[in-house]
């Protein structure tokens, strides 16, 4: 289930709830492609241009349509997630419980992780607590389990040390053990 933010926040805030849902939705459809990416050895470029040839307008999961995506948002983030994933998987290995490897993380998990990690580093116009919340939103679409609180675990502790002031006055403990 893909969560939208309240509908009198959003209009506080100035944004519409179709907004919302659109980049919402451009977050699940990059995992997606980023997942394709790391399947097929497709080049970002590729799985952009294929993914809205191909997808557009099919269901993404959950009852979300890729035709209601941000294609800029859902571009950026693939072709920035291509372009650093090294950095990227370092940072989501520094942030993983010892003796779990990022190469024994699930693809899917480890396409949301990338993407949350690479909106972590680069849209400082979106708060830390949104990309996270919006990247364990993604896990349940494919996932029940532990798995959720893995990938809301990583970036949790990510989002802490990536965007330290924005998140120094968080209450919250940090939910994986040191």
């Amino acid at each position: 289930m893909i969560m939208v933010e309240r509908p009198d926040k959003i209009a506080a805030e100035g944004k519409s709830p179709a907004n919302v849902r659109r980049l919402s939705s451009a977050r699940l459809a990059a995992v997606q492609a980023i997942y394709q990416m790391e399947m097929s050895d497709a080049g970002a470029d590729t799985v952009v241009t294929e993914f809205f040839l191909h997808r557009e307008g099919a269901e993404l999961g959950e009852g979300e349509d890729a035709i209601k995506a941000d294609k800029a948002f859902f571009a950026e983030i693939v072709r920035g997630v291509a372009e650093e994933r090294a950095e990227l998987d370092r940072l989501i290995g520094s942030a993983l419980v010892e003796g779990w490897p990022l190469a024994r993380i699930e693809k899917v998990m480890a396409a949301a992780m990338r993407a949350g990690t690479y909106e972590l580093l680069h849209r400082a116009d979106v708060p830390a607590r949104v990309v996270v919340s919006e990247y364990v939103d993604v896990a349940h679409a494919f996932f029940e389990g532990k798995e959720i609180g893995m990938v809301n675990g990583v970036l949790d502790r990510l989002a802490r040390v990536l965007r330290e002031a924005e998140m120094a006055h968080a209450a919250i403990p940090d939910p994986l053990p040191k």
